[in-house]
């Protein structure tokens, strides 16, 4: 949606190729060598795989089709513009909110997304480096939720039988948070939840005082910045080589900005991001 808004704004046209599997690595280079087949004047990439992804990006440099990257960085490779945000900064931001929620004492169920991911990596990495600079914070376990609310939901549902009461949950992703919700709730016990991505779900959640609070990873900001990026570096314009979008932590007192549906939140704009 996000490369449709802006590509729609710029009078250009976006083309999608999404895998099935959003971990697909197999599926992303197969759909890549069809998108090369009709070949695009542009990329605008996300690889889904740290290193399995890589032989199908070599060959759209080989083609000498300009890629703009966005929410991953490229693994091999140049990409003209990256647009992104700093997973490890995003995770601190998030865990240090739990942590001071929690004033500083309890016991913390992360949440990872699938053990490649190189967003999860870099979240739970820093929710642990911000448990180890608070010591009355104790991370009491780590599940996988593979970035799948229902896998999520079981992971913990299992883990809460196993261990029993934990006093929050910190979760790479929002659908993982929702499904650690609703874990907990079919468990009867309670605690408080903090996600990433900030999607209209996880808002309404705020909103209502079920979900403590989310960062905002803003994915289809990105995607519209490197679609833009694409346009413009097209029509001979200078682009800059990474965006880097700040992190916002959305809680119940300001949630209002976020809580819209993806169609009506509105975009960054290159000119915005650049003065």
């Amino acid at each position: 949606m996000g490369a449709d808004r802006a590509a729609q704004r710029l009078g250009a046209r976006a083309t999608h190729w999404v895998p099935e599997e959003d971990d697909d690595p197999v599926e992303q280079g197969a759909l890549i060598d069809a998108a090369l087949a009709a070949p695009p004047d542009a990329f605008v990439f996300i690889p889904v795989h740290p290193s399995r992804v890589n032989a199908a990006i070599e060959r759209i440099h080989a083609a000498g089709i300009p890629v703009f990257g966005c929410v991953n960085p490229l693994p091999v490779g140049r990409a003209i513009t990256y647009v992104g945000s700093d997973d490890q900064a995003l995770g601190l931001e998030a865990a240090n909110y739990l942590y001071r929620h929690l004033r500083g004492r309890g016991r913390v169920l992360l949440v990872a997304g699938p053990e490649d991911s190189v967003t999860s990596i870099a979240r739970v990495r820093a929710f642990a480096e911000a448990a180890r600079d608070t010591p009355g914070i104790e991370i009491a376990g780590t599940c996988l939720g593979h970035y799948h609310r229902e896998r999520a939901q079981s992971a913990v549902a299992a883990w809460l039988q196993a261990h029993g009461g934990i006093d929050a949950v910190l979760a790479a992703n929002d659908a993982m948070a929702l499904g650690a919700l609703e874990a907990l709730r079919a468990a009867g016990r309670k605690a408080l939840v903090v996600g990433v991505n900030a999607v209209p779900e996880a808002v309404a959640a705020i909103r209502r005082g079920e979900m403590l609070a989310s960062a905002d990873f803003n994915a289809m900001g990105m995607a519209a910045l490197a679609t833009e990026c694409a346009v413009r570096h097209l029509r001979g314009e200078r682009v800059p080589e990474r965006i880097e979008l700040p992190v916002e932590i959305v809680e119940r007192r300001n949630c209002s900005k976020w809580d819209l549906p993806y169609e009506q939140r509105p975009l960054p704009t290159l000119e915005e991001m650049t003065t």
